[in-house]
């Protein structure tokens, strides 16, 4: 069970094991927006307040920074992945034309 407000263990495993080539591009997308929230929703929540199963994805994402610059590296991460989704978003209403 998740944590409110967080992606479950269960979604953060299915969305790593399925490949990208079988997901539609509003999907990773969407996964790339949830993925920054959960990463930055993440390092907000104190570890007392996490679930078992919250600690286990939080500590096993791939990707995790350390924690000496863990602050900055998760805010510079969820920028780049929403400027990615956006990019993404962008090019499948624009036909995926790129100027």
């Amino acid at each position: 069970m998740s944590d409110l407000g967080r992606k479950g263990l269960g979604d953060q495993v299915q969305e790593k094991v399925t490949p990208d080539s079988q997901k539609s591009t509003l999907d990773q997308a969407k996964e790339g927006v949830t993925g920054a929230y959960d990463r930055v929703a993440g390092a907000a929540q104190p570890e007392g307040n996490k679930s078992a199963a919250q600690k286990l994805g939080d500590s096993t994402r791939s990707g995790t920074d350390d924690a000496s610059n863990q602050g900055q590296g998760i805010l510079d991460s969820a920028q780049q992945t929403l400027g990615n989704a956006a990019q993404s978003v962008q090019d499948t209403l624009g036909g995926g034309q790129k100027k």
